[in-house]
């Protein structure tokens, strides 16, 4: 009796999908890495000019407010009165920050 293969194997495709996932996967985590990093930086920054007396500055350098928006200025006028984002940093559990809600 000559029965058939049941062998399967994903192939050349089942390949190139897992190797494109990998390679994003690897992407995904290398901007990460960078992305925490800086922040881990910015921490450090802020920590010592709190250490020297001073207050840390509540918008970072990029120019984004803490919530993620840009920066209102001056110019733009006084900010809206349903607004309840005030800008100001509430220190949070294990010494993080987190804005006020």
């Amino acid at each position: 009796m000559n029965t058939p293969s049941t062998s399967v194997s994903p192939g050349l495709g089942g390949f190139l999908a897992f190797f494109l996932l990998a390679i994003a996967l690897w992407l995904l985590m290398r901007n990460m890495n960078k992305r925490m990093r800086r922040m881990t930086y910015r921490e450090e920054q802020e920590a010592a000019a709190r250490a020297k007396g001073g207050q840390a500055p509540t918008t970072p350098a990029d120019g984004r407010a803490p919530g993620g928006s840009a920066a209102s200025t001056e110019a733009e006028g006084p900010a809206d009165a349903g607004d309840d984002r005030s800008g100001t940093i509430d220190p949070g559990p294990e010494g993080t920050t987190r804005p006020d809600a």
